[in-house]
């Protein structure tokens, strides 16, 4: 599944990359531990995070994974928006919690990372 139809889907506010939707979805990963995101993500995962700093868009560029989902009505700083724009990075917001997000991809078809 593509990234924009993940955004349709959930009724996602994407807040940057739109140029990126296009981008084929391979699963989903939720933590807000950002070694663990590092440590078990894979490239094109979609990441549900509660986290709103500098630091996820690093970890989302080291890891290539398709976007971020922030949830929790959480908003990230201006900074943060300017550093996922200019890595290329997706950024979207939900005021869903974490739980219904990760259920919400999962009815979708999007899996975890199974071992």
């Amino acid at each position: 599944m593509k990234l924009g139809e993940v955004v349709a889907r959930l009724g996602l506010e994407l807040v940057g990359q739109t140029g990126r939707l296009d981008r084929e979805v391979t699963g989903g990963y939720a933590s807000d531990l950002l070694s663990d995101v590092m440590a078990n993500a894979r490239e094109g995962n979609v990441w549900v995070t509660l986290q709103i700093h500098q630091n996820v868009v690093a970890v989302a560029t080291l890891k290539e994974l398709a976007g971020i989902i922030i949830v929790n009505g959480r908003k990230p700083e201006p900074e943060v928006l300017a550093k996922a724009e200019q890595e290329g990075v997706p950024v979207m917001l939900t005021g869903m919690p974490a739980f219904e997000v990760a259920g919400r991809l999962y009815e979708t078809g999007i899996r975890g990372n199974a071992k």
